[in-house]
């Protein structure tokens, strides 16, 4: 019901002299008609449809018929299952939380796909209890398929976002067809400082966990000192990861080389525009002035794959409106002097090489990204039980 008015604002209550409205009659907005109104609006549509047909086919919503209510009505048990089942999967290869079935949000959306007003999305506890049966199926045919091959491990320690530790370690093998098969036995949480025996024995234990232990060959790390010491103190073959070494042989050759210099002045340039909202505002003016692309600059970062590199490219070419803006504002902040810049052009000519290959190695299966920040998907196993914290969900 409107406020003041009935199906859509074609009727109106009568205002009585002081302004206060009558809720025994209402008047028609179309012809005036006047009728008594007993908290039932069943006889107004009647003479919308005799007196005003044009006008009744927008009187709002009516009751479904049968037929329209078996079209649309409540969803049958087959679907409210494969509907649950399909949550659970969705939240395990997104990530999503548990928590996630409890927003009306989501709710609504699928009601409105449905047809169904009276769904209710199912228990946290029931989402919980199939996720436990879900992991446990494809583990199951994870392990089938390391019963008759040969192992190359692969692992690496990390931190989440609130702080834990974790270590992850995928399995690699190649099949009977020929296909090489990779797959992650085990994300989970540790507690131990990162210390080289803890280590070890992390690694021990997810291959006894697997039934593997003697069919591990190799081990594949990155150049960690925990790692390389743990690795001496196991029984497999150790493989360091050629893009860490890539990596690392770049970061290392740049301190105290004769870039270091221009590389400050780089980082203190790129510190001035991302810490300053106005800075950065008056680089997109500057950007947008000279015809190029908006675009931020970029800090470089350790473990950021060739973030130095991209820093020296965005530097070199937003260097025109730099220079303007750091000259009219007069900053403590200087650009970077010819010479320094055609240093750094060399020094980028030096890394494109490198570029290459860490995104080659990448696309081969070998990402220059460390593969516990790749996305989880349940199909390969990284969701697992002991992920389940309170943090977590």
């Amino acid at each position: 019901m409107d406020e003041g008015g009935l199906l859509g604002g074609k009727f109106l209550f009568k205002k009585l002299p002081d302004g206060l409205l009558d809720k025994t009659r209402v008047r028609c907005t179309i012809c005036k008609a006047e009728f008594r109104y007993h908290r039932s609006s069943l006889s107004l549509p009647y003479h919308l449809r005799a007196k005003h047909s044009t006008e009744s086919a927008s009187t709002g919503p009516r009751q479904s018929t049968l037929q329209e209510y078996g079209a649309c009505g409540r969803i049958t048990k087959n679907v409210r299952e494969k509907l649950t089942n399909s949550l659970v999967v969705w939240i395990a290869k997104n990530c999503r939380p548990v928590s996630i079935v409890e927003d009306d949000g989501l709710r609504e959306v699928i009601r409105a796909a449905s047809g169904d007003e009276c769904y209710n999305l199912p228990l946290r506890g029931t989402i919980v209890s199939r996720l436990h049966t879900l992991y446990e199926d494809q583990r199951a045919q994870q392990s089938s398929k390391l019963v008759q091959v040969n192992v190359a491990l692969t692992g690496d320690h990390w931190t989440s976002v609130n702080n834990d530790n974790y270590l992850g370690v995928m399995a690699h093998f190649i099949d009977n067809d020929w296909t090489m098969q990779s797959f992650a036995l085990t994300v989970s949480k540790t507690e131990e400082r990162h210390y080289a025996e803890a280590c070890a024995d992390h690694f021990l234990n997810v291959a006894n966990e697997w039934e593997i232990k003697d069919k591990v060959t190799t081990l594949g790390t990155d150049s960690a000192r925990n790692m390389v010491a743990a690795a001496r103190l196991l029984p497999f073959e150790h493989m360091p990861c050629m893009a860490h070494i890539l990596q690392r042989t770049v970061t290392v050759s740049l301190n105290d080389s004769a870039f270091e210099r221009a590389l400050a002045k780089c980082r203190k340039i790129v510190g001035h525009f991302k810490h300053s909202p106005a800075n950065a505002q008056e680089l997109k003016a500057q950007q947008a002035a000279h015809g190029h692309q908006t675009e931020p600059l970029v800090q470089d970062v350790p473990t950021r794959w060739n973030s130095i590199l991209e820093m020296i490219k965005r530097i070199q070419r937003n260097k025109s409106g730099l220079t303007t803006i750091l000259t009219q504002q007069n900053s403590k902040v200087t650009m970077l002097t010819d010479q320094e810049l055609d240093r750094l052009q060399k020094l980028e000519e030096l890394l494109e090489p490198c570029r290459y290959v860490t995104e080659l190695l990448g696309e081969s299966g070998m990402s220059p990204v460390p593969w516990c920040c790749q996305p989880c998907v349940i199909c390969s196993g990284l969701w697992s039980p002991q992920m389940m914290t309170q943090s977590t969900f």
